[in-house]
């Protein structure tokens, strides 16, 4: 094995940021902006999402949404003042460091670069990873599907079967890679799932390799 690859929203860094973003700060600029009561804005908002739903690559971009609903806010101040709710899982740091010394490591993440960049920056994990791909940015790809692994592979010179893949989605971050014959695991930190391959933290991942 020669490559591990991670995912990040809900595998390193918690979800609370993104969720925050999309379900309360864009909501709250549309309220301002047109006068309206908060719920009423953000019922109006979730519709909006629905509509294109999350197989659209629009979805996945904040900018796209500012200019769609007519806000004229800058999407790195919109994003920054949620900066403060982006963190790292306990275990984070202390795993990293460790596989680092013996593995390449890398992000390959569904978030958009805008996402991925303050996440990162904030949490200071960027000098554990050789490279970080988005799915959305990177290759205009809605999933991780098995060409963006396959991609993400060729890029890095190396068969499927060199690298080991984690993350909290069972079929994006586990199943689909899995059939590409990546080592994969399934972080399950609801420990709702039972299997070899699927364990509750980072730190049993570690002990696993």
């Amino acid at each position: 094995m020669k490559v591990i690859s991670f995912d990040l929203d809900g595998t390193l860094v918690t979800d609370e940021f993104s969720q925050i973003v999309w379900h309360q700060g864009i909501p709250e600029l549309y309220a301002e902006r047109y006068g309206h009561d908060f719920d009423e804005a953000k019922r109006f908002i979730f519709q909006e999402y629905e509509k294109i739903g999350d197989k659209a690559i629009e979805w996945y971009d904040i900018k796209h949404w500012l200019h769609f609903f007519g806000l004229d806010n800058n999407w790195e101040i919109l994003l920054g003042k949620f900066k403060n709710r982006i963190q790292t899982y306990p275990e984070v740091h202390e795993v990293l460091s460790a596989l680092n010394q013996s593995y390449k490591l890398i992000i390959t993440s569904n978030a958009a670069r805008e996402f991925l960049n303050i996440e990162i920056e904030t949490t200071s994990i960027s000098s554990y990873f050789d490279h970080i791909f988005s799915a959305t940015s990177d290759f205009k790809e809605v999933k991780k599907t098995d060409k963006f692994y396959l991609n993400i592979c060729n890029l890095l010179d190396i068969k499927p079967n060199q690298m080991i893949h984690i993350g909290d989605h069972f079929e994006f971050d586990y199943l689909i890679p899995q059939q590409l014959g990546i080592t994969s695991f399934y972080l399950d930190r609801k420990e709702e799932r039972k299997g070899s391959a699927i364990v509750k933290d980072l730190k049993e991942f570690m002990k696993m390799l």
